[in-house]
């Protein structure tokens, strides 16, 4: 594609008009009429702040596309990865799990993930199923998987959760506390250093971030991506390293190792 189709298409996919656009450049909207109709290209100063409006690289803008990919927002049906969940926990004598799923359906009931029309109880399933698939068999692990959000983003208390002390605890330590600019830093080594006291707690914290790094780049700005990278790498290798010297789970931290690392590099490459 064209730089003019590009342009057209980023502007479209945000739901932003010429005018928009213009305005924030500082330009007419003919000259962005323009661009798009590849008449004209833009400055390489207005380039620059058109990638910033679009949230996107300079690169998506000025390089011509030869193919154009067909993406995805959920790769697995979340209500077939409830009946798996549901039928493993039987399958295993997961109780707690058993009671887990329902519970967190109903408390996201509603509830998307960013800027997508995906159910957000897609993300706790699919980190449920990641660790099954791992073959990991623990209840309170398999049931923190799926409730580690609903104290967090459903105003529920611990107290409310069916499920044991210790399943409430890992809950609990991933509970996110709130920040600000000026303390953001000491909450979060703060936050990070109790999880990796808890070795099920640091499993559950790396599968969230595996998932979470699968769905951020259409889900979180350019500025905020820059930020997860830095926050993963500051942080991941410790708690990679409390699976690694927990025996049961040093097959999981290969596989997680691998494929955080491996995303993060991804990234790191077409930002």
């Amino acid at each position: 594609m064209s730089i003019g189709t590009n342009i057209k298409t980023l502007r479209e996919e945000r739901k932003l008009t010429q005018e928009q656009v213009a305005e924030e450049l500082g330009v007419s909207f003919q000259a962005v009429s323009s661009w798009e109709r590849d008449e004209y290209r833009p400055d390489t100063d207005k380039l620059i702040r058109l990638a910033e409006v679009l949230d996107v690289s300079v690169s998506a803008i000025a390089e011509e596309k030869r193919r154009v990919f067909k993406t995805k927002e959920a790769i697995y049906n979340w209500e077939h990865m409830k009946t798996f969940v549901k039928t493993s926990a039987r399958n295993f004598g997961l109780k707690d799990t058993l009671k887990a799923v329902d519970y967190a359906v109903e408390a996201h009931e509603g509830q998307k993930r960013k800027k997508s029309d995906t159910p957000y109880i897609y993300h706790p399933l699919n980190i449920a199923c990641h660790a099954l698939s791992m073959g990991i068999r623990e209840d309170e692990i398999i049931a923190a998987c799926l409730l580690h959000d609903v104290v967090e983003d459903c105003g529920r208390t611990l107290e409310q959760l069916p499920v044991n002390d210790e399943t409430k605890e890992i809950v609990r330590l991933m509970t996110h506390p709130k920040t600000t600019d000026t303390d953001r830093e000491q909450i979060m080594k703060a936050y990070y250093k109790a999880i990796s006291a808890n070795p099920k707690a640091a499993l559950v914290k790396c599968l969230d971030r595996c998932n979470n790094l699968t769905t951020m780049s259409w889900g979180l700005s350019r500025e905020k991506i820059y930020r997860y990278i830095v926050e993963t790498e500051t942080f991941y290798s410790e708690l990679l390293d409390v699976l690694k010297k927990t025996p049961e789970y040093n097959d999981a931290a290969w596989l997680l190792k691998y494929q955080i690392e491996s995303m993060l590099d991804i990234y790191k490459r077409l930002m």
